[in-house]
C-alpha cells in the first residue's frame, strides 16, 4: 500500500496529477482544492489512499492528513466511492463537513452530484458518532468555522477562496464576526 508520495508533477490533468518518483510515474487523483494549492509548484508531498477492487487500482493524493482522513471516513460508508467522497471534499473541508454532520444538515453533502438526500442523511447517521468524539473546544472551533466559511461563501467569494483565507485567521479567534474580519483581510491583500 502506498501511504505518501514525494516527487516532481510531471503534468497534470482534469482531476488528476502525475506524480514522477525514482523514475515511476504515478496517476494520483486529486481534489479541486488540491490542484489550486499545487499549481506552479513543481515538488510535491501527498497522503494518499491506495483504492483497490478488483477491477480498479487507484491513489488518491490529500496535501493534508485531515482530508485523507475525511477520505478514509466517506468511503468507509455503503453509497460513497471515491468520486462521491472528492467531490464531497471538492465542495467543503473536513472541518465543514463535520459540522455539517454534528448539525444534522444534508444540504453540503447534497450539492455534490450523485449523493442525494437518502445518502446524504445515512452519511450523516454513520459519521456522528465517530465526529461527537471529539473535545468540546474542537466542536466550537468547528461551529465558528463553517459560520465563518457560510458568510464568505454568501459574500460571493469561492469555496476555496473562503477555506484558505479561514485557515489564516489564530485559532484563538472564537467569535463568528471577528473570524469573518480577519478572513477578509488576509482576502483583501491577494
Amino acid at each position: 500500500m502506498i501511504a505518501k508520495l514525494n516527487g516532481t508533477i510531471d503534468f497534470i490533468r482534469d482531476n488528476y496529477v502525475v506524480i514522477s518518483v525514482g523514475g515511476v510515474g504515478y496517476k494520483v487523483f486529486v481534489t479541486v482544492h488540491t490542484f489550486g494549492m499545487i499549481a506552479g509548484k513543481k515538488e510535491i508531498d501527498l497522503y494518499t489512499h491506495t483504492y483497490v477492487r478488483e477491477d480498479i487500482l487507484a491513489l488518491y493524493g490529500f496535501l493534508e492528513m485531515a482530508e485523507l482522513d475525511m477520505f478514509e471516513l466517506l468511503i468507509s460508508i455503503s453509497g460513497i466511492g471515491p468520486k462521491a467522497a472528492m467531490g464531497i471534499l471538492a465542495i467543503a473541508d473536513p472541518k465543514t463537513i463535520s459540522m455539517a454532520v454534528l448539525n444534522e444538515d444534508p444540504s453540503i453533502l447534497t450539492r455534490v452530484s450523485g449523493v442525494g438526500k437518502k445518502i446524504a442523511q445515512r452519511v450523516i447517521l454513520e459519521l456522528k458518532n465517530k465526529i461527537t468524539d471529539m473535545p468540546v473546544a474542537e466542536k466550537a472551533q468547528l461551529e465558528s468555522d463553517s459560520d465563518a466559511f457560510e458568510a464568505l461563501v454568501a459574500m460571493g467569494y469561492s469555496v476555496s477562496e473562503a477555506r484558505e483565507a479561514l485557515k489564516l485567521v489564530p485559532v484563538k479567534i472564537e467569535d463568528v464576526g471577528e473570524r469573518v474580519k480577519m478572513a477578509l483581510k488576509s482576502l483583501g491583500r491577494k
